[in-house]
């Protein structure tokens, strides 16, 4: 919507009136932000999340300066986005925070971070003897380009249009694959694992250790980012044609991974899954990171037909994977049914229970143990077939949905007796491990907030 020139004055007086206000209520200093935005449109979906990427840069800064946000308040108006910080720390700190992120922030030319002392008087930027602000256009000083009116606003739109929109997407891409590489690190990080690599042993695995996990999950941070870009690149285009182009880096993805663990096959299902909903949030959009069964419905969306498609034709004679001999004896389908389906154990097994048991004020660790034992007892984890047989896993997820019903969050000792039997026998729910990893995932995007 547009704004009159009379309509900006009335906000430029009102948010006046609030910094009086709050510097007369706290008497502390005082940060005021806004946007830069040319043009009578000041406000947009486009402009709020802007703001709400600067709101988090800005307090991310505040953190590391150590300076405490006393008390904060924020409008959304036509006339545009305000945010106002009382911090207790001295203006000059305040100030530095707001220049750190005014001047190095993808977006940061768009943000105007005002810093007020405890006594009303507005801190320049010549005070830390820095220059003025550039112009957005050509990079010179802002101040000039703006009394000459040497751009038009129709070229300054456009250029804000497209810096938002790259550091949003720049930004969600790489926080997308942070939080997936911190769920991998997460995953073997919960502590005792059944049969699994965890803090305490490498579990029934004599070729792997937790620092083999470490470095393939740092190894996959790239590989994650990609996922993200090409979701967001590929939104006009169908589900099945962004698996298709994601199949490329995931092979790449797999080497990495192989490199950095030593030859062994530390998080390949992970790759797999945990690229899908990389994809598929890229695609989406953050706000889908509130909404699981939306993420993991446009997975079973990207993978339509692809059991059928990848063992059409199999027989016995020309089946090379463990997975395609399970398909041809057993009917199942493994992770690729899991995708085709929507990952409906993480959606209705995994990532309820370690909800429920972060609400029952279970620490991350307690509560990761009982989503892992939750999705052993509802996946058929093709691992434990391949290791111990399909009767021995159908007892096990039998054996341990019994053990839940009757405690619905067992304790550390009882876990350390399954990780001990495990082990005797050899067995390792691995496909297990990687679904947990995405439940981990699907926790923390939610988490991290908007």
């Amino acid at each position: 919507m547009e704004v009159s020139l009379m309509e900006m004055l009335e906000a430029r007086e009102k948010r006046a009136t609030r910094q009086a206000r709050l510097l007369e209520r706290h008497g502390k200093t005082l940060l005021c932000f806004t946007m830069n935005i040319a043009g009578p449109v000041k406000n947009s979906p486009l402009i709020r999340r802007g703001f709400a990427l600067g709101r988090r840069l800005l307090e991310q800064q505040l953190m590391a300066v150590k300076a405490p946000v006393v008390y904060t308040e924020a409008y959304d108006e036509n006339t545009g986005c305000e945010a106002f910080y009382v911090l207790d720390c001295d203006a000059l700190t305040a100030k530095r925070a707001a220049v750190t992120v005014e001047d190095h922030a993808q977006a940061g030319r768009l943000f105007d971070m005002d810093v007020l002392s405890a006594q009303g008087q507005k801190i320049s930027r010549q005070a830390l003897n820095l220059e003025g602000r550039k112009c957005l256009i050509c990079g010179g000083p802002a101040a000039v380009c703006a009394r000459s009116r040497a751009h038009g606003v129709a070229e300054l739109q456009e250029r804000t249009c497209a810096q938002l929109k790259a550091a949003l997407e720049g930004y969600d891409a790489r926080r997308i694959a942070r939080l997936a590489c911190q769920a991998l690190l997460h995953e073997v990080a919960v502590t005792p694992k059944p049969g699994l690599v965890d803090r305490n042993n490498n579990g029934s695995h004599g070729d792997m250790d937790f620092f083999s996990f470490q470095a393939s999950a740092a190894a996959l941070w790239p590989y994650f980012e990609t996922c993200a870009r090409l979701g967001m690149e590929t939104k006009d285009c169908s589900a099945v044609e962004v698996f298709r182009r994601l199949r490329g880096p995931g092979m790449l993805a797999e080497g990495e991974m192989l490199r950095a663990a030593g030859g062994v096959n530390t998080h390949k299902g992970a790759v797999f899954s945990l690229g899908l909903v990389c994809a598929a949030l890229g695609r989406l959009g953050w706000e889908s990171a509130q909404r699981p069964e939306e993420l993991l419905e446009e997975c079973a969306r990207m993978t339509a037909g692809l059991t059928e498609r990848d063992f059409s034709g199999l027989t016995e004679n020309n089946a090379r994977t463990h997975g395609e001999t399970l398909f041809l004896r057993y009917g199942i389908t493994g992770v690729r049914g899991q995708a085709e389906a929507g990952f409906p154990a993480v959606l209705q097994a995994g990532l309820p229970k370690l909800e429920a048991g972060l609400a029952r004020g279970l620490s991350m660790n307690e509560a990761s143990c009982a989503a892992l034992l939750a999705l052993l007892a509802a996946v058929t984890d093709t691992n434990l077939i391949i290791r111990g047989g399909y009767e021995s896993q159908r007892r096990i997820a039998a054996e341990t949905a019994a053990l839940l019903r009757e405690n619905p969050f067992p304790e550390e000792a009882l876990l350390k007796r399954m990780d001990a039997e495990f082990m005797e026998k050899n067995l390792s729910p691995g496909g297990t491990a990687d679904l947990l990893a995405l439940t981990l995932f699907l926790h923390l995007i939610k988490e991290d907030g908007p």
